[in-house]
């Protein structure tokens, strides 16, 4: 259980997706100038973290590792290994599961859905959801570790992202030298956030 929650506040506060490893910068910088986008691209980017990564430890453990093919009974499978289709496969899923997102926020929200644009689709091609269910195998997760590792890197990209977008809304009213105004601000502010997460990293639960 320690470890657990040990996994679940490394990966928002010190393993942050954003400020420990730049994964999902593009559309943290682009959609992140009202607080209102923010908070419904960071739901969608929990959500798809929480089924993608889950899913696809479940792949990889008993489709994809070598001889993870032996719980079939078939002979000719118990050697195989198909570990070569793992960046395939989880981009499939990954895919799959924002093309949900897609139609629910369309059908339900469709202010948000015309707000957010482009970067919902593109959430299919986040560095930080991709690097989610890498991070899971490289580090050889169970599978309740994999849910805590996704829901904690989750809240660490929503928090990052909402919170930017706060400082943005807030910093329009102050008078920012010129050369730095746009995303030179942004990325100074970027780089004190990313300190302040930080000091979280000598926490041990």
């Amino acid at each position: 259980m320690v470890d657990l929650a040990d996994i679940f506040v490394k990966a928002i506060f010190a393993e942050n997706m954003i400020f420990a490893y730049f994964l999902g910068m593009c559309s943290y910088l682009a959609v992140s100038k009202n607080v209102k986008t923010a908070v419904g691209l960071g739901a969608a980017v929990i959500f798809v973290l929480l089924l993608t990564v889950p899913a696809n430890w479940a792949i990889q453990k008993f489709f994809l590792n070598p001889g993870a093919l032996r719980w079939t009974g078939i002979e000719a499978l118990a050697a195989v290994d198909l570990s070569f289709l793992s960046f395939i496969l989880y981009i499939a899923v990954i895919a799959s599961v924002v093309q949900l997102v897609e139609m629910v926020v369309e059908k339900f929200s469709p202010a948000l859905y015309g707000a957010l644009g482009i970067f919902l689709p593109l959430i299919a091609v986040n560095c930080s959801i991709l690097g989610g269910s890498l991070f899971m195998g490289e580090r050889g997760y169970a599978f309740t570790e994999s849910i805590a590792f996704s829901l904690g890197s989750g809240i660490g990209w929503f928090l990052a992202i909402v919170g930017i977008a706060a400082i943005r809304e807030k910093i329009q009213y102050s008078n920012v030298p010129p050369p730095l105004r746009g995303l030179g601000i942004t990325f100074i502010i970027t780089g004190l956030m990313g300190l302040a997460f930080m000091s979280f990293q000598g926490i041990s639960l």
